[in-house]
């Protein structure tokens, strides 16, 4: 009876996951940008914490995977789309084109995209184990979630900074770049060099800049595997 009900408990928590990245769309769709950043980080602290359950209680499952990346999708990929669409509706355009300010706003769903494309890409991808082959989705939902809440004025009088951002992290999600995963197998300096590195860096970058160093914080992270090579 206790391993029928073991086996549910990360399947469980990646349920809370999704609650929480419909809580997050629902605070984008209202232009909430600190709700959509506190639901985001909610939800990816379940989207750390229903694999290590997995890990820990060896309660692996194809029906698991599946719900994880369907959890991220909304999650990771709808939510910072949302924020987008709703920041590039409401810029001033140098135009009075009505077509292209209809046709802009909607150059943010290329993130909840090509998110799916990361994900499918990760579900079928046997090279990424232990490693990332591009970046993941809940590092690119942080940016942007941390980007807004951290000075919306200047995105939305230059719109075309959020259009080039798009295009950077669409590609940086489906592309082979190699990124190191935060996975702890041990708690070795030698195995983990990387990963403490990046913490340490990233706990100095908080606490400078607080919530509004988080797209710091994923540049540094995006730099370091670039750096690395996406070591293990």
């Amino acid at each position: 009876m206790s391993n029928r009900i073991t086996k549910h408990i990360p399947n469980f928590i990646t349920c809370c996951n999704l609650i929480s990245g419909c809580m997050a769309v629902l605070a984008a769709f209202a232009g909430d940008t600190t709700s959509t950043l506190m639901w985001v980080v909610i939800g990816a602290a379940f989207d750390f914490m229903d694999g290590f359950a997995a890990r820990l209680l060896k309660a692996y499952s194809p029906v698991g995977l599946q719900l994880d990346s369907l959890a991220d999708l909304i999650t990771f990929g709808l939510a910072p789309s949302l924020l987008c669409y709703s920041m590039l509706g409401s810029c001033e355009y140098n135009s009075n084109s009505t077509l292209l300010m209809y046709i802009t706003p909607l150059l943010g769903f290329l993130l909840v995209t090509f998110s799916a494309i990361r994900l499918a890409k990760f579900n079928t991808d046997t090279r990424q184990s232990t490693s990332f082959l591009g970046l993941p989705v809940p590092a690119n939902a942080l940016f942007w979630c941390g980007l807004f809440y951290s000075d919306i004025t200047l995105l939305e009088e230059r719109p075309w900074i959020t259009i080039i951002l798009i295009i950077i992290f669409s590609f940086l999600m489906v592309s082979e770049i190699p990124m190191f995963s935060l996975k702890f197998k041990s708690l070795g300096w030698s195995e983990n060099k990387i990963r403490f590195v990046f913490l340490i860096v990233t706990l100095a970058i908080l606490i400078l800049l607080g919530i509004s160093g988080i797209p710091a914080v994923i540049g540094w992270y995006i730099i370091l595997s670039l750096l690395t090579k996406g070591q293990k």
